[in-house]
C-alpha cells in the first residue's frame, strides 16, 4: 500500500563493490555488518545486474533509466550531456530536495556538470576519480580540498546536508563513494586490518581460459601479470616461484581492497545512525549499490567489463520500513535501468514512457510479477581500450548466457581503431555457473543457440539498439 507522505530515498553506491565482498551475499572474504543491517531489515537482489560493465556508463543509466546507446555514455570518454531529462531533474521538479555528493566521474564543466541537484559536491581530478587521501571537490563549480579520508569526507559532507535540508521537504540523496575503486588505498584507521590472516583464493583463480572465446585469454587484467608497483604498493620478492608470486601478489590487491571495503561499511553504519537518531528511518529508503560488479581474482582477474557473472552482477539491498518487510531474498532479474523509475513510483510521480526499465516496487513489496523479464541485454563498447576487452553484447538468461564478442569500436571515442574476429560464447549455468565450458559449437545446445538468438534480437530492437553480426544465422 502506498504511503499518504512521500518517502526520503537515501541511495548509496560505491565504486567496485562486487557482491561477493559482502558477507550478506554469503561473501567468505569478509564481513559487513552495516551492510548487512541493509539486508536483514529489508531485502537483498541477487539477480541485479548492470547493462554495460563500466562506471560513467552504469551512472548514466542509474540517472536516465535508458541504455547507453540512448543517453549517450557508452565509454568511459564520452560526457553525460545534463541537458537531458533525468531522474534528478524530475525528482526536483516534482518536490523534492535533491543532492549529488561524492564520485560524479560523467565529465567536468559545462554541460557536464551536475543538473538537477539543489546541492552537489564532487570528487574531481584524477580522470574523474578524486584522491583517497586529502581528496578535491568541485562543489557548486568551486574547488576545494578537503582533509581526511576519501570515505569519510562523503559521509560527513552527506550528513552536514542532511541536516541543513528543509525537513518539511522529502529529500532524493546520492551518496556516492569513491571505494574500493583501484588502487585501493585504505584507511589509517584499517591500513593492518587482515594482516594476520590469508584470504581464500577463488576457485577459479587458476583459470587457463581453455575452451572460451580469445577475449577472455587476450585480457590484460590478469592478478599474475598486470597489477602494478603503485596497485601492489611494493616489489614482488624476487626469491618467489611464479606462482608464489600470483598468491602474494593477489594477497596484496584482496586486502587492500577489502580494507577500503570497510570504511564504506563503517560510514554507512554512520548514516543508519544518523537516520534512527533523527527519527526519519522509517520514511527513508536506502539502498546500497555498486556500479557495477568487480572481479576479485575470479578467472585470475581484476576488474570488470566482461559479461561474466562477478563483473555482471551488482549488489542492491533496500530497506524501507513503512512497506518493506524484513528478511527478504529474491531471484527476481533486475537492471540498472530500472532504478529510476523505481525513484519516481515511490515519489508518487509519473514514469516517462521513455524510461527503458521497470518500477522495482511490486519486486520490493514480495511479488514476482508474472510478465516480468526473463532475460536482459548487455553490452560494452569500449573494444580493447584498457585491459585489452574485446567490445560485445549478449543474453543472459536464468539458465543461460550467449555473448558475441564482434570485436570492433566502430570509432567510438575510447576504443581501439582495429578489428578482431568475432566470436560467440555460450555458458549454460545451470551446468557451469562457473562459466569455464564454452558449449556454443556443441551440437547438444544448437537448438538453444538458436531460440537464444532470436530472444537476443528481440531485446535488442526493443531496447532500439543495432545489431553488428557478421554471423546472424
Amino acid at each position: 500500500m502506498k504511503n499518504a507522505t512521500r518517502p526520503n530515498i537515501l541511495f548509496i553506491m560505491s565504486d567496485d563493490h562486487a557482491a561477493h565482498a559482502m558477507s550478506c551475499y554469503s561473501g567468505r572474504i569478509n564481513h559487513t555488518p552495516n551492510i548487512d543491517r541493509i539486508a536483514e531489515e529489508g531485502i537483498r537482489f541477487d539477480n541485479c545486474f548492470c547493462t554495460n560493465s563500466i562506471c560513467a556508463p552504469s551512472r548514466a543509466t542509474i540517472l536516465t533509466g535508458k541504455y547507453n546507446h540512448l543517453n549517450g555514455v557508452r565509454t568511459l570518454y564520452e560526457g553525460f550531456d545534463g541537458r537531458q531529462d533525468h531522474v534528478a531533474k524530475m525528482l526536483q521538479t516534482g518536490g523534492y530536495q535533491t543532492g549529488m555528493i561524492g564520485k560524479w566521474h560523467l565529465g567536468q564543466g559545462g554541460i557536464y556538470d551536475p543538473t538537477g541537484f539543489d546541492y552537489w559536491n564532487v570528487l574531481i581530478g584524477n580522470w574523474g576519480q578524486g584522491e583517497y587521501h586529502q581528496p578535491t571537490f568541485s562543489e557548486m563549480g568551486e574547488d576545494r580540498v578537503y582533509d581526511g579520508y576519501v570515505t569519510d569526507v562523503i559521509t560527513d559532507l552527506s550528513i552536514d546536508w542532511l541536516n541543513r535540508r528543509n525537513a518539511d521537504q522529502p529529500f532524493f540523496l546520492m551518496c556516492h563513494h569513491k571505494a574500493p575503486h583501484r588502487p585501493w588505498e585504505p584507511s589509517a584507521k584499517y591500513a593492518t586490518l587482515y594482516d594476520d590472516v590469508m584470504i581464500p583464493e577463488p576457485d577459479t583463480f587458476h583459470d587457463d581460459y581453455v575452451n572460451r572465446a580469445t577475449a577472455a585469454a587476450e585480457a590484460t587484467m590478469r592478478v599474475d601479470h598486470d597489477l602494478t608497483l603503485i596497485d601492489l604498493k611494493e616489489e614482488t620478492p624476487e626469491h618467489l616461484t611464479p606462482e608464489q608470486a600470483k598468491s602474494w601478489k593477489y594477497q596484496r590487491y584482496i586486502k587492500d581492497y577489502l580494507r577500503c571495503v570497510a570504511s564504506i561499511d563503517e560510514n554507512i553504519g554512520r548514516l543508519l545512525d544518523y537516520l534512527d537518531d533523527t527519527g526519519i528511518a522509517d520514511n527513508t529508503i536506502v539502498i546500497y549499490t555498486s556500479d557495477q560488479g568487480f572481479f576479485l581474482g575470479d578467472h585470475g582477474w581484476y576488474d570488470k567489463r566482461f559479461m561474466y557473472e562477478e563483473s555482471l552482477r551488482m549488489p542492491f539491498i533496500v530497506r524501507y520500513p513503512q512497506e518493506i518487510k524484513p528478511g527478504q531474498v529474491t531471484e527476481t532479474m533486475s537492471l540498472n535501468v530500472d532504478f529510476a523509475p523505481t525513484f519516481l513510483d515511490f515519489a508518487g510521480l509519473p514514469i516517462p514512457s521513455n524510461m527503458q526499465g521497470y518500477s522495482l516496487r511490486p519486486v520490493l513489496n514480495g511479488e514476482h510479477p508474472p510478465d516480468w523479464r526473463t532475460g536482459m541485454y548487455y553490452r560494452y563498447w569500449m573494444h580493447r581500450i584498457d585491459h585489452n576487452v574485446y567490445s560485445h553484447y549478449g543474453l543472459r538468461t536464468y539458465r543461460y548466457k550467449l555473448i558475441y564478442y564482434y570485436a570492433d569500436g566502430l570509432g567510438l571515442p575510447g576504443t581501439l581503431d582495429e578489428t578482431n574476429q568475432p566470436e560467440w560464447e555460450l555458458f549454460d549455468l545451470e551446468h557451469d555457473p562457473a562459466e569455464l565450458n564454452n558449449v556454443y559449437a556443441n551440437p547438444d545446445y544448437a537448438e538453444v543457440v538458436k531460440t537464444l538468438k532470436d530472444e537476443l534480437h528481440r531485446l535488442q530492437a526493443e531496447v532500439m539498439d543495432e545489431r553488428y553480426e557478421l554471423d546472424v544465422n
